[in-house]
């Protein structure tokens, strides 16, 4: 079940105008046959001109977003544990020395559950890092072998236990879903996974994204995901599972004790404003999108030629950021302030939300609408693909 939201998860930050900050480190050991996000694999990296690129590119964002400070950073790939620790640090220190941190802000790195990787944690610990998401994706090794990762189940538990060691708050990601799962067999590893004691999951039912090595299996009949019906079933025991040993879902696939979600993520969820740097990173802030180039050795460029990364860089319109923010902000229990989108988008609820049709759905028993706030409920959020266009206003769409 998703519960309905905590004191923990709605209490916003003290500084109103505080940024989230994600940065992009896009390179990996090996491309992973279920991955769409931009990650490379490259022989070599020139940390000298990347320190260089990302730190010209930080600076070009707070030359247009000055007098905020940050609540978050978030260092996402590709694989960022594969950095080096100084230029972390180097990174921390200089958001720091340009817009300043907020009090106990939370720096996020993701991170591989290898040997190599895991001795690099006590550093990364002493560069700044508070908290680490850790790709296990799954405690069976046949499973890590099909799902292209490079450890073992023996390894990525010694590096979650090397994790829980030096970062305060720890999370790991779990892939479910997958062909010829059953019931039991996720119950097993969920649960097995939930004795961890990590204050946070991620939990991901397996998707075959465009251009990746699973569509090519997939569409040639070599790879059979499983059904629409299988995967409900799978959803609804997460969430069961989860809840009774305290670690409800927040949002669709993460899950946290009270008080422990993530900050960053919620950022993003709640279409606050967050400034993307590094390869392919994608921002919001002050109502335009930004979007950085995706292949390595362009965004290099770029930064020499522009003393930034952007390839995109356009306003958005009210409805534009309305639409948005309901896609992002349905996905939490929380739901969606529709007061607050009004105010800050200037459109009223009317035009943003079609009314009919959340009444519809509301008797159906897969939306709230009674309120000023919208929310997916427990029974609606499978589907919940399919609702979100359902809700959208027409107005929105033109």
């Amino acid at each position: 079940m998703l519960h309905a939201p905590s004191s923990a998860i709605t209490a916003r930050q003290t500084d109103q105008d505080a940024l989230a900050l994600y940065i992009h480190w896009p390179f990996c050991i090996a491309k992973c046959p279920y991955c769409d996000f931009n990650s490379h694999v490259r022989d070599q990296v020139d940390y000298d001109s990347w320190q260089r690129a990302l730190l010209a590119d930080l600076v070009h964002e707070y030359q247009v977003s000055q007098n905020r400070r940050i609540s978050s950073i978030f260092f996402g790939g590709g694989t960022p544990s594969l950095m080096d620790p100084r230029l972390v640090a180097k990174l921390i220190e200089e958001a720091n020395n340009l817009w300043g941190l907020i009090d106990n802000c939370e720096i996020t790195l993701e991170a591989n559950p290898s040997s190599v990787e895991a001795s690099r944690f006590s550093d990364l610990a002493h560069a700044g890092v508070n908290r680490v998401s850790l790709g296990l994706q799954s405690l069976d090794d046949q499973t890590l072998e099909f799902l292209g990762r490079a450890h073992d189940v023996k390894e990525g538990l010694a590096a979650l236990e090397t994790a829980q060691q030096n970062f305060e708050r720890v999370s790991f990601d779990l892939i479910y879903a997958r062909p010829d799962q059953s019931l039991y067999d996720w119950q097993s590893e969920l649960g097995k996974a939930l004795e961890f004691g990590t204050s946070h999951l991620s939990l991901y039912q397996l998707t075959i994204e465009p251009g990746t090595r699973f569509e090519t299996l997939v569409r040639t009949g070599a790879l059979v995901p499983a059904d629409d019906d299988h995967c409900a079933d799978l959803f609804e025991l997460t969430q069961q599972l989860t809840s009774a040993a305290g670690l409800p879902a927040y949002e669709i696939s993460n899950h946290a004790k009270p008080g422990q979600e993530s900050r960053h993520n919620l950022s993003y969820w709640r279409y606050d404003d967050y400034i993307g740097i590094g390869p392919g990173a994608h921002g919001r802030r002050l109502n335009c999108a930004t979007e950085r180039h995706k292949k390595p050795e362009n965004f290099l460029s770029a930064v020499e030629r522009n003393g930034n990364g952007l390839k995109v860089e356009q306003a958005l319109s009210p409805q534009t950021r309305a639409m948005e923010a309901l896609m992002m902000g349905l996905r939490l229990a929380e739901g969606v302030d529709l007061k607050a989108l009004e105010r800050k988008t200037g459109l009223a609820v009317a035009e943003m939300v079609d009314k009919q049709e959340a009444e519809k759905l509301s008797t159906l028993g897969l939306v709230d609408s009674h309120t000023d706030r919208l929310t997916i409920t427990s029974k609606g959020m499978p589907l919940l693909d399919a609702i979100l266009p359902e809700l959208i206003a027409d107005t929105l769409r033109s």
